[in-house]
């Protein structure tokens, strides 16, 4: 069929329509497993001149394309084969729209008549129905003149309002379907102004500013909204024209430098105690930050002003005093013009108190950050880090586990937008080589990858995808031998505990067996050359960075999450 096309140069297929309607719309990168029945599609791309990367496990390119949604503001597109490859993709998904990054999880399927009537189709699936519940739209296309407008919803949906997951269900028939190549490129759509601002109103800026005059003891909270938003300038002018103190979150961090005067990084739990009034910009009030209310927001009443560009996250946990709905861009804009020349910073005594903390606490932290200790503890291990990420802020830094997120977000401090990716909203353990990956192809910037061992187990294989592309990432692997701790004991039997790996593991061999340079290190100062030396080559590298065994909490910073037994031991 495909023959007849090049052949007859009159005529068009599925195929070649799916690849014309992306190109058009400036998506040429395509994060992949290929198999049945997209392996021929994914062939087209690359001869079109698009760029194709197989992945070794769905999941994992789907993480990529989550990734790349969010550091380009395009939907990033991930391609599956059907039912088990779809069902593979479908926690990238909705990990895309839980974060609010724009994605497009595209699977082949099979024919409508056969999984109507459940007849036992080839990886029969209705994967429309399971996957409209996880993504904020989905679609099916049934015919070749209908997959311009298909693609174009696809994308308008994935980017516009609060950003999030789509859906694409492409029926193996489809593919094949022949067309007049004039009426198919007539049926083409070119997507405009895909997400348009939405332009807060006046009264809500007004009544923000209201708020904020009336505060004594005012915070800032960054999201990663904000930093989509790529509106860093005009937050940076808010932040320092307010004089207000700022928290970021993990993936804000880098707005504004984390060094900046203004930075209430290292004084989170004051702030959050003390402060009288929030304004939080791209950020929610979920889980991250204990739902606005209980002990770690303290007994100070306080006023919130939200901005966001979805209205129905105002008063998701408590109520918000000014809600301010529009695009982070616009909205800070308003904001700027509204407070004008005569704006009256906070009072001394707030910005002091938030800056003697901060101060004290990087004083008593530091020397811990600087420890040479053998076996590295996290503090030792994480400060060589800091330094390098210091040298190099064009790096971007993927940062996943329990004690190495909770640990690498308070200690490493970065100093460009965009440039710490990590879990989000959910932890998801398992993000990191495909966020890395997609990292290296779409900013083309050096990555280090730092994992927790039991993280990097739910992706590692992916270093011989980083390899095969060969990739600028080095990663390095925290290996303590264990998920939190490699001490612990079964009092019961003889298997090892649940939570402890294999002893001494080398998980630099892995990298060398595809062809990438491996390390292995055993102090900060090793660590330091290794990465170092991995960084400066361009190379795919692993570090095997060994970590006291006896070093991680449960849970990292978040034990308190687990249900605790009270039936009595007999």
């Amino acid at each position: 069929m495909s023959e007849e096309v090049e052949e007859t140069g009159n005529l068009t297929d599925g195929f070649h329509l799916v690849i014309d309607a992306l190109k058009l719309n400036d998506i040429n990168t395509v994060y992949n497993v290929p198999g049945i029945p997209i392996t021929d599609l994914g062939r087209y791309m690359q001869a079109a001149g698009m760029r194709v990367l197989s992945f070794r496990h769905e999941q994992n390119a789907g993480y990529a394309a989550a990734i790349a949604g969010y550091l380009t503001q395009k939907p990033g597109i991930c391609m599956t084969v059907s039912a088990p490859g779809f069902l593979n993709g479908l926690t990238a998904l909705a990990h895309a729209t839980t974060n609010c990054f724009p994605m497009i999880l595209i699977s082949g399927s099979s024919e409508r008549e056969i999984v109507d009537l459940q007849q036992g189709d080839y990886e029969e699936m209705d994967q429309l129905a399971i996957a409209k519940p996880l993504c904020k739209a989905a679609y099916r296309i049934l015919h070749a003149e209908d997959i311009g407008i298909g693609i174009a919803r696809c994308i308008r949906a994935a980017v516009s309002g609060r950003p999030g997951g789509v859906y694409l269900d492409l029926p193996a028939k489809l593919l094949g379907q022949v067309m007049d190549a004039d009426v198919g490129e007539g049926s083409l759509v070119k997507v405009i102004d895909a997400a348009p601002r939405q332009l807060p109103s006046p009264e809500a800026i007004g009544r923000a500013l209201d708020v904020l005059k009336d505060a004594e003891r005012p915070l800032i909270i960054l999201g990663k909204g904000a930093a989509y938003a790529q509106a860093d300038d005009a937050i940076r002018t808010l932040v320092e024209s307010s004089g207000i103190p700022y928290l970021p979150m993990s993936m804000a961090k880098g707005i504004l430098p984390d060094t900046h005067p203004q930075s209430a990084g290292a004084a989170r739990s004051l702030v959050l105690k003390d402060s009288d009034t929030v304004m939080m910009i791209g950020a929610r009030l979920n889980w991250l930050l204990s739902h606005g209310k209980g002990k770690a927001w303290g007994e100070t009443p306080k006023k919130f002003v939200h901005i966001d560009i979805e209205p129905r996250e105002m008063d998701s946990n408590v109520e918000i005093a000014a809600p301010v709905v529009g695009d982070i861009g616009s909205c800070v804009e308003a904001m700027l013009e509204g407070m004008g020349k005569g704006w009256k910073k906070p009072s001394a005594a707030w910005t002091d108190a938030v800056r003697e903390k901060v101060e004290s606490n990087v004083a008593r932290m530091a020397p811990r950050l600087q420890n040479n200790n053998v076996p590295m503890d996290y503090h030792g291990a994480l400060g060589a880090l800091r330094t390098i990420i210091k040298e190099r802020p064009d790096a971007i830094l993927v940062n996943e586990g329990a004690n190495t997120l909770d640990f690498a977000r308070s200690i490493i401090d970065m100093y460009q937008p965009r440039k710490r990716l990590d879990v989000g909203t959910w932890g998801v353990m398992g993000v990191g080589m495909g966020t890395a990956i997609a990292a290296a192809v779409e900013t083309g910037n050096p990555v280090l990858a730092v994992e927790g061992d039991s993280a990097f187990g739910f992706s590692g294989m992916e270093i011989e995808t980083i390899c095969r592309y060969n990739l600028p990432v080095c990663v390095v692997v925290f290996n303590n031998g264990g998920i939190y701790r490699g001490t612990d004991v079964n009092p019961a039997g003889e298997d090892v505990a649940t939570t402890v790996f294999v002893k001494d593991a080398r998980y630099d061999k892995m990298m060398e067996a595809f062809g990438g340079v491996g390390y292995n290190a055993t102090s900060p100062d090793e660590l330091s050359q290794a990465v170092n030396a991995a960084m400066d080559s361009g190379k795919p590298a692993l570090v095997n960075a060994v970590i006291d065994a006896e070093a991680g909490t449960e849970s990292g910073r978040i034990g308190n999450l687990n249900p605790q037994s009270v039936v009595a031991k007999k």
